[in-house]
């Protein structure tokens, strides 16, 4: 099977979001493309994307800008597995700050920062449902999720603080883990594909 990830381009880590993809897609035998996305009209072409880190009022109005935003809504809507990592997953919950354009798609609220600024970034190992070890987190100035809604499952907790979610296609976390050598949450996400499509 051969699928085209894309990771929106516009702030964060980019390239080590491809490398992962590139790398679980190794280890379920899925032939990965990846390609960075900046401008409206690549997203629709795209089997999975990712949503990085990075300012999340930048990038959501860099999103609204080049006109993905509405792409990325039709993208989940339409079951595509979508990864959203720290402020990519303050962009997709449901918007309870004026000052993010969230895009509604993930029926949770975050909480910015919530751990601190840079100075409190850290690492820790967390148990995430659906891996059998656990996996080495990093937060870098982390968000966490306030509150989630029915649909919505905890993927992992870190300090009695909900830091992964999963919403049918949709994975987000307060936590970078394009940042490890571990890609079992890109695998994780990619696992639902059928590999004869």
């Amino acid at each position: 099977m051969s699928l085209l990830a894309g990771v929106v381009g516009v702030q964060g880590d980019v390239s080590e979001h491809r490398v992962a993809f590139e790398r679980a897609g190794d280890a379920l035998g899925f032939e990965v493309e990846t390609v960075a996305v900046r401008d409206s009209g690549t997203v629709p072409d795209c089997d999975v994307i990712a949503l990085p880190g990075g300012e999340s009022t930048t990038i959501s109005r860099l999103l609204r800008r080049e006109g993905i935003d509405d792409e990325i809504r039709e993208h989940v809507e339409a079951g595509k597995p979508t990864l959203a990592t720290c402020a990519g997953l303050i962009v997709l919950d449901h918007p309870d700050d004026e000052r993010v354009k969230s895009l509604g798609v993930l029926d949770v609220r975050v909480e910015r920062n919530a751990f601190g600024g840079q100075r409190e970034s850290f690492e820790a190992d967390i148990a995430v449902e659906g891996l059998d070890e656990p996996f080495h987190a990093v937060f870098i100035r982390a968000p966490v999720v306030e509150s989630v809604g029915e649909d919505v499952e905890v993927l992992a907790e870190f300090d009695g603080k909900v830091v992964a979610v999963r919403q049918d296609n949709v994975i987000g976390t307060a936590f970078h883990p394009e940042l490890t050598h571990d890609h079992r949450l890109h695998e994780l996400l990619l696992g639902g594909l059928d590999k004869d499509d």
